[in-house]
């Protein structure tokens, strides 16, 4: 199962802080193996500690960089990186090391200094050295108004940051703003005729792109939807671009078997079929000339932009960012001191910048252009709204940590060690993540495919692991188990735009209808969390991992179940109640939400026969299962689809064998409701998730609002919570927040699980590996230290 993750999650992770025991300064010669290979769930690809935005890429960019400010096992700030900080944890005293001191000044003004001093002597997998303009040139790109990425450093309150990023806009929305016959003095004729012949080429690819990705992927459960059977469906590819419409749509199958485009052209399926031309067609009559609103509305393949591959070699100079207002030269609050020390000042204290600031360090000279580093005359490696350089190396990581990327090939990501790293080069020569789907990730350790790998730690991988060990355990001859409570949590999602009543997400009647939904959802959660975890996870009532200090716990003032009220604000559930029972009584709660958001009941049938305008009767939920059901929230999905059958309701579940059809859609904005889980950072904060400027489509949106939830006093309530360092009151702040979220109905949490890493007793010398693992502090620390036992 693919984790999305939140912004600071990569930072932490790739800080690879080097902890040591104290005295403990011997180091004999490696005579064990040389390649350890480790089980992986899919990659997307995007390995670039920029762009990098699901966890598992997250990790192949995390084994070639480090972190500008390290952390302990509880997740602490190391202060003294240079020299090393002794804590002790669980009874043992470690010394924490890492790339930098760091220094934080409150003033009397308010105002808060950083000063950041570097290790000397690091360097990058390359041989180059590791310096201030190294860091200066990191945080510009984080900064700049072109980049897309998910980090949010570029809201930490430094001063001259937002003069900086003010009045700067993509060519392409100036260019699309401006028309056909517009004409600027930021663009030229060339760049305008480019741009609209690309996006008159694109709606036609758009139109195929739909086309393919729903015959790929849809047609196991969406064939019934144009009233045929699903073999005969794929075997007549003349009907395929109008299901594609159908499915998106852009058209209709009428009663009479003929079919009706969105742009009112009538087909009779047996002698004329709509092509793709006249999906285009369909597609401009809905657009016209608004690639703004297609682009954000789109749901083809993964590019950048849906025009994007249309533009050829204009494509570079298109996706800048120009200046179309007064905008500042430079963040006058980041300032290079000398090569190894860099000042940032902040206008207020910021709860979270501490952790933002561990930004990762990457190349100048790799990701940048050496020679457009002049700070005198405002040029940090790369011209201002310009991140060509930068993507061009999205596929291929490179830095300073203890491992250099070689290769993403069929499925799997090799790396060499770094010689350079500056602990120390790693003992093992070569590490291999391999894609693998969960179900074969226990076999695979089991078999010597894989040294390592991270399991579901549901029962299924619980009796595997211990038949597998003689000694019937989870760690034995054969295996080794080692769990951690998650640092993140489970949940269903609702797409506050497509599960909604009349195109207003924030209304009444749309909240009823995703909180109908949720109640339903709720009340299935026990059980199937239990059935595919045991013990090994528990259902949790608010969408924060329990790890955090933030989370409300059930002696907390205001603690409730989760979606446990109905539409009048009543108790659904007493403590007597059986399961049958909570279930009966959800169901009648969730009737009242559907009639509460307009859907029409008949008495006669029970059930709901029409719904309100902009809703429908039918939504679907995407769980990435590998295909199979393989998925904690899967039994949830069934029995809640069961529940709403009964009332006229369908629920859909789409359960593609690649999880990247779920990426695609959340990336896309198409999707109803869908399962996942997110890895949480150290701190709670919440804005990237939930702030409306990080609304997928937004522009300088971090893109991880998935939930399109859009809400003035939960944007402001997430602010207040930032300017305090006092955990009782951002505690009470972010309970307000987390019960606005829930009042929407867009997320229904349902479960912290343990992390489970399962290595081979017999290949990996597991004296070796870092002790004490916690949630903070993963097995890939200290991995420079890892061995290999010797070959057989």
């Amino acid at each position: 199962m693919k984790k999305l993750a939140k912004v600071f999650a990569l930072l932490i992770a790739i800080s690879l802080v080097v902890a040591v025991f104290a005295g403990c300064n011997v180091k004999p010669e490696y005579t064990g193996a040389d390649t350890l290979v480790v089980g992986y769930s899919r990659f997307s690809g995007k390995f670039s500690p920029f762009f990098a935005t699901t966890a598992y890429d997250q990790d192949v960019a995390g084994m070639t960089a480090v972190g500008l400010i390290s952390t302990d096992r509880e997740g602490n700030v190391v202060y003294k990186g240079i020299e090393g900080e002794k804590r002790v944890f669980n009874g043992t005293e470690y010394t924490y090391t890492g790339l930098s001191d760091v220094t934080e000044t409150i003033n009397n003004d308010g105002t808060v200094d950083y000063n950041i001093k570097l290790r000397k002597g690091v360097k990058f997998s390359d041989g180059k050295e590791l310096t201030a303009d190294d860091v200066l040139f990191s945080m510009y790109v984080y900064c700049d108004p072109a980049y897309t990425g998910s980090t949010t450093f570029s809201t930490l309150p430094i001063v001259g940051i937002e003069e900086y990023r003010a009045n700067m806009s993509p060519l392409t929305t100036v260019i699309a703003k401006a028309g056909r016959d517009g004409s600027s003095d930021m663009f030229t004729a060339e760049q305008r005729d480019a741009f609209w012949a690309a996006y008159d080429k694109a709606l036609v690819d758009l139109g195929e792109d739909i086309t393919k990705y729903v015959m790929a992927n849809y047609t196991s459960y969406a064939s019934s939807k144009f009233g045929m059977e699903e073999d005969a469906l794929k075997a007549d590819e003349r009907l395929y671009v109008a299901f594609g419409m159908t499915m998106w749509g852009f058209g209709g199958k009428n009663e009479d078997g003929t079919f009706t485009s969105s742009d009112g052209k009538n087909f009779d399926l047996v002698n004329s079929f709509p092509t793709t031309q006249d999906y285009a067609a369909a597609l401009y009559a809905a657009y016209g000339d608004d690639p703004i609103t297609i682009e954000k509305e789109k749901a083809n393949d993964p590019v950048a932009s849906f025009i994007e591959k249309e533009l050829g070699d204009k494509a570079d100079e298109l996706s800048k960012a120009v200046q179309v207002g007064e905008s500042a030269a430079n963040i006058s609050g980041i300032v290079k001191v000398n090569d190894y020390e860099i000042n940032i000042k902040m206008t207020k204290f910021d709860a979270v910048a501490i952790y933002q600031l561990g930004i990762t360090v990457s190349p100048l000279h790799y990701y940048g252009d050496a020679s457009k580093l002049d700070i005198n005359n405002n040029s940090f490696g790369f011209t201002k709204g310009d991140l060509t350089s930068v993507k061009a190396k999205t596929s291929a990581p490179m830095g300073a940590g203890p491992y250099k990327f070689q290769s993403y090939a069929s499925g799997v990501v090799t790396f060499e060690r770094n010689e350079n790293y500056f602990d120390g080069a790693p003992k093992i020569k070569y590490i291999k993540f391999q894609e693998t789907d969960d179900a074969d990730k226990v076999p695979g350790v089991q078999s010597g495919l894989f040294d390592v790998t991270d399991p579901s730690f549901n029962d299924t991988a619980v009796s595997a692991i211990k038949k597998a060990n003689s000694n019937g355990e989870t760690t034995g001859n054969v295996i080794t188990t080692n769990t951690v409570d998650n640092l993140g949590y489970g949940y269903i999602g609702a797409n506050a735009t497509t599960v909604c009543v009349a195109g207003d997400s924030k209304s009444d009647a749309s909240k009823s209808l995703r909180k109908a939904f949720a109640t339903l959802f709720a009340v299935n959660r026990d059980k199937n969390i239990q059935t595919y975890y045991g013990e090994r996870a528990s259902v949790i009532q608010y969408p924060i991992s329990n790890t955090s200090w933030a989370a409300p716990k059930p002696n907390d003032a205001g603690y409730e179940l989760a979606y446990s009220k109905d539409v009048d604000g009543k108790q659904i559930y007493t403590s007597t109640m059986s399961l049958d029972e909570k279930k009966a009584a959800a169901l009648t709660a969730a009737i009242g939400f559907f009639k509460a958001a307009g859907f029409t009941w008949d008495e006669a049938s029970g059930k709901f026969t029409a719904a309100p305008e902009g809703a429908k009767l039918t939504y679907e939920v995407i769980v990435p299962g590998d295909g199979v059901g393989d998925h904690p929230a899967y039994g949830i999905l069934t029995d809640t689809k069961e529940q709403l059958a009964s009332i006229g309701l369908t629920l859909e579940i789409n359960d593609p064998a690649d999880s990247n059809i779920l990426w695609d859609a959340l990336d896309a904005g198409t999707q109803d409701f869908w399962t996942a889980a997110w890895g949480a950072a150290v701190d709670p904060d919440m804005y990237q998730i939930y702030h409306s400027s990080n609304v997928v489509g937004v522009e300088g949106s971090s893109e991880s609002n998935h939930y399109r939830i859009q809400d003035a006093q939960l944007d402001q309530l997430i602010m207040d919570a930032r300017v305090s360092a006092d955990h009782a009151y951002r505690k009470g702040v972010y309970k307000q927040c987390l019960d606005i979220i829930m009042d929407w109905g867009v997320e229904i949490p349902t479960y912290q699980r343990q992390n489970a890493i399962i290595f081979s007793t017999e290949r990996v010398n597991l004296k070796t590996l870092t002790p004490d693992i916690t949630t903070f502090w993963g097995w890939m620390n200290d991995i420079q230290n890892l061995e290999m036992n010797p070959k057989n």
